[in-house]
């Protein structure tokens, strides 16, 4: 067994932070979309398809974060089922139908806003700008890496 090198150390030092903070940025979700009956994971799936319907695997492609298109799937059906959100016909796919908010879909993702920006700006102020952007500027360069090196050993 070979001993981890600094950089390893330091990267695996970060996982479970990480995760904490994942879990803490799901906490504020529920906070914030408590009052209006949403869940955070409802939030993000409407949240995807304000600007252009999608269809279920676009969705699951783009809201990522370990959402797989069976859960996806639903929880567009409880959109669907509760007003937030309608079924329409797809162009470029029979079956594949694409998922829009309905008015009330999106007057209550609308409703969040204050809720969300208090809470970015008070959690922002805390951090301060220039340490929050250099901090996205490592992730993105953490997730390159690991898809590189998982794309090249897969």
């Amino acid at each position: 067994m070979t001993d981890r090198s600094p950089e390893g150390d330091a990267l695996t030092a970060l996982v479970l932070p990480v995760f904490e903070l994942n879990g803490e940025f799901l906490a504020a979700a529920q906070d914030i979309t408590a009052p209006t009956g949403l869940t955070p994971a409802w939030w993000q799936v409407l949240g995807a398809t304000l600007d252009e319907p999608l269809s279920v695997a676009d969705i699951a492609r783009r809201v990522g974060l370990g959402l797989a298109r069976q859960s996806v799937q639903r929880t567009a059906n409880l959109l669907v089922d509760r007003g937030w959100a309608v079924y329409v016909d797809n162009p470029h796919h029979k079956r594949a139908k694409l998922l829009e908010p309905t008015p009330k879909g999106r007057d209550t993702v609308a409703s969040l806003r204050d809720a969300q920006y208090a809470w970015s700006d008070a959690v922002g102020a805390a951090v301060g700008e220039d340490e929050l952007h250099a901090f996205a500027d490592t992730l993105d360069k953490i997730l390159a890496a690991s898809r590189d090196y998982r794309g090249g050993s897969a």
